[in-house]
């Protein structure tokens, strides 16, 4: 195979995906990673990271002769463990405490002991259900192999069900390989995950852009709470205004790479830099852009460790909890 090359499902599993999602959906996904076999990654900006290959080799040079590489390197093995409480309004009563493993930006392939790091870091953390939002491989072309026998190591430490969607770095290959480990990926599709409580998915909006948010929400009852899994916070105007209540997702590693104080000179990211680490919020939907837990390009990071991100649901604080005994003596 041309080292550009993607590969392809195999036939069975190319109908399969078809009748499922769609013909146009997997004729655009298949051809656009062929495509990117001319390295136009960048939508057209020369000096994209993932373009510009000799500006990589020098920064290789300098990080092994300055020693920084090996700090770099050890950093980023050195996940945090990020909990938060999601209020959520329309969070169904039975729902309430539920926990969703975060994990996004693995680029399990990076190096040999990636994901023997990321399983270490996983050690005693609980969760009901994981959700993984994108970028398994570290190239953006080229075999699977690697990252599909990374993938089944850390399957057996994540929760019983889980939850993915494609990213930027990832082909359509990845998919039937993925769900023979039983994980559900969701392609421009919605699952209700917990009961009256729905999860839905889109395909990649940074590079290939065929995320179909109206599609992925075909399956939403009108007015039931829903969850978005986007690689990319890219579309938080669209989700925002299809009626979505959490938007979570990754793409930008938190600028991977900052200067002291957490600060990012790029996120590579076509929205406004609040919505590209962490939490936030868009009129009435919140949203996490999750720093990731792996590296891309150079297998360093600085001022910005990866992240492990246990988000619990919560029904909103009752104001009548809030009131005092004698506020509520006084009441009745």
């Amino acid at each position: 195979m041309h080292r550009y090359l993607q590969p392809k499902p195999e036939h069975a599993d190319l109908l399969s995906l078809s009748e499922r999602l769609g013909r146009l959906h997997v004729n655009q996904r298949l051809g656009i990673e062929q495509d990117h076999a001319v390295e136009v990654f960048g939508h057209g900006h020369v000096l994209n990271p993932e373009n510009w290959l000799s500006g990589q080799k020098l920064a290789r040079l300098f990080l092994r002769v300055t020693g920084f590489g090996r700090l770099g390197r050890r950093r980023a093995r050195q996940h945090r463990i990020v909990e938060r409480e999601v209020r959520l309004d329309r969070l169904p009563a039975a729902c309430d405490g539920l926990s969703l493993l975060h994990l996004t930006d693995l680029h399990l392939d990076m190096a040999e002991d990636t994901v023997d790091a990321l399983i270490k870091s996983l050690h005693g953390v609980s969760a009901d259900v994981a959700v993984l939002t994108g970028d398994f491989r570290a190239r953006t072309y080229g075999g699977i192999n690697r990252v599909v026998e990374a993938m089944g190591k850390l399957r057996a430490q994540l929760p019983e069900r889980c939850f993915a969607i494609l990213g930027n770095h990832d082909c359509l290959a990845m998919v039937p390989a993925f769900e023979a480990m039983g994980i559900s990926m969701l392609l421009n599709e919605s699952v209700e995950f917990e009961k009256g409580l729905f999860l839905a998915g889109i395909d990649d909006p940074h590079y290939y852009r065929v995320d179909n948010l109206a599609k992925a929400m075909e399956g939403v009852p009108n007015a039931a709470p829903v969850i978005l899994l986007a690689h990319s916070p890219e579309i938080y105007r669209q989700a925002t205004h299809a009626e979505v209540d959490l938007m979570l997702c990754g793409h930008t590693h938190g600028g991977q790479v900052c200067f002291p104080g957490g600060y990012a000179l790029t996120y590579d990211c076509h929205c406004p830099r609040r919505y590209c680490r962490g939490g936030w919020q868009h009129g009435d939907m919140q949203g996490y852009t999750s720093s990731g837990c792996g590296t891309s390009i150079l297998d360093i990071r600085f001022f910005c460790p990866p992240e492990i991100v246990i988000h619990r649901l919560r029904k909103p604080v009752s104001t009548d909890a809030c009131e005092s005994p004698s506020d509520t003596a006084g009441a009745k």
